[in-house]
């Protein structure tokens, strides 16, 4: 069901996010409106206002939708690091000051007094739980943890080898033709069912996807343990002993799934968001949400902070490598320092830091890559080079560690990422649905570069010229 709560939330965030019109000034004699910004076009000498819209935290946005229909011009934007995309009230950043807030509530605070599914339900809802709701919601969601029988067939269908982030999005995908019939996406109390469902089973789904490539048979999630614990039973369990769980390591996972749990508009949230605005069911989206999230510059990042801690080898290497990632000419770059967002430390770094050693430390881990990563960080964080760039270790720059000493692979890593940012993509996608702007079918524009409008050529009258992909193939070939 929808929480009373959320949708009070939501309607009163709807109106903080009103634009302001009530006071006026007065410009070179003439009376402006103050909440707006005018764009002057130097070629026309014409003016052009645009309303100013304030959120509760951060910088004010003036809107842009009128501009094509005012100017006939579009905006330019790659990557879209100057453009709100939408209205949101589920997550809050402010990277110059390394803030992060999850409805309100900082990181830090999450991840030492609350635990996964509290968030999930905060994400979601809007509210901490109470304790009713707080047993509702964990039943609901461990209910909800098995996966049909013809869809665990599915995976057979992929090679032993195959990447689990490919099973991943095959397999989210696949669930719609399991719940069809539940996917109106226009019922609030199926978009929740729906919610609860992914959630659930990101899980299995993930932990099915490690046991697949390994030859061992799956193991069922169990109702008597938490999300984390079932997390790392199905990973780790045999049917042949007792799988004892470790709260040290289960206490890890939970911290980790907190800190990626949402992180505002990045590009597997976006990409989910656009998807969702064609009226996609929710298990298609959060399918896309994983392509995307796979990339090596999004989710894949703490992989490649150990393959390169793996690189440098040892600590007396260091100096050379981070004098290669100050060198332009080199292709080398120190992975889990700095960040797209944060211009200061990365809030969720700290806590990793402290897992990372807690975890080390009751499993008895002599991990060789840990002296090189504490003297890295050392040796940068006294860096003027680095300081200067505010290149501080990232949430990634930890994580890979952790997972690895609790038995991960390197490929179940982004896997992880996906299970943890679930609730983020879903919250967002239904999000959505309380705004009407957000109703609309995303549509970037562009700026056209290509060549101008000619005739067609009959093949005789053509040119030869070998495409630049033709002449490359021919060149590894050789």
């Amino acid at each position: 069901m929808v929480c009373p709560r959320e949708q009070q939330s939501d309607t009163a965030y709807g109106e903080r996010m009103k634009t302001n019109t009530d006071k006026v000034s007065t410009i070179a004699g003439k009376a402006v409106d103050k909440n707006t910004v005018t764009i002057i076009n130097n070629r026309t000498g014409e003016s052009f206002d645009f309303p100013i819209m304030d959120g509760t935290e951060g910088p004010s946005l003036f809107n842009i939708s009128t501009l094509y229909a005012k100017t006939g011009m579009f905006t330019y934007d790659p990557g879209f690091t100057s453009t709100g995309s939408c209205q949101s009230g589920i997550t809050f950043i402010d990277g110059e000051k390394g803030i992060l807030l999850h409805r309100g509530y900082p990181i830090e605070q999450l991840v030492n007094s609350s635990n996964y599914l509290d968030v999930c339900y905060l994400l979601l809802h809007g509210e901490l739980p109470s304790k009713k709701e707080q047993l509702e919601f964990d039943t609901a969601i461990t209910t909800h943890t098995m996966l049909h029988e013809q869809l665990t067939s599915f995976y057979r269908g992929f090679k032993r080898s195959a990447h689990p982030m490919a099973i991943m999005v095959g397999v989210v995908g696949a669930l719609s033709a399991f719940y069809h019939s539940d996917t109106d996406i226009h019922d609030p109390i199926q978009r929740m069912v729906a919610a609860h469902r992914i959630i659930a089973k990101m899980p299995t789904i993930g932990a099915y996807a490690y046991k697949y490539s390994i030859g061992q048979p799956f193991m069922y999630p169990q109702n008597s343990l938490s999300y984390s614990e079932n997390l790392l039973r199905m990973m780790f369990a045999v049917p042949t002993e007792e799988y004892k769980i470790n709260a040290v390591s289960a206490r890890a996972i939970d911290r980790i799934l907190i800190l990626h749990a949402d992180h505002e508009q990045n590009a597997s949230t976006s990409t989910v968001r656009l998807a969702g605005s064609s009226g996609a069911n929710p298990f298609a989206c959060v399918a896309s949400g994983i392509a995307s999230l796979w990339g090596p510059a999004h989710g894949g990042a703490n992989e490649a902070v150990l393959k390169m801690l793996n690189e440098i080898g040892d600590k007396k290497q260091i100096p050379k490598f981070i004098a290669r990632a100050k060198d332009k000419s080199d292709s080398f770059r120190l992975m889990g320092f700095g960040h797209r967002v944060y211009k200061n430390f990365d809030p969720r770094a700290k806590v990793m830091k402290d897992t990372c050693h807690e975890v080390l430390n009751e499993l008895g881990i002599s991990d060789p890559v840990l002296p090189i990563a504490l003297e890295l960080e050392r040796i940068a964080l006294e860096d003027e080079y680095f300081i200067e760039r505010k290149l501080y270790p990232n949430v990634d720059f930890y994580s890979g560690i952790i997972l690895r000493a609790l038995g991960f692979p390197s490929p179940m890593f982004t896997v992880l990422f996906s299970i943890a940012r679930t609730v983020g993509w879903i919250a967002h996608w239904k999000e959505m649905f309380g705004n009407e702007e957000s109703q609309r079918i995303g549509r970037p524009r562009q700026l056209y570069v290509g060549t101008k409008q000619r005739n067609f050529k009959q093949i005789e009258q053509r040119k030869q010229k070998t495409p630049d992909w033709l002449r490359l193939w021919g060149n590894r070939r050789s």
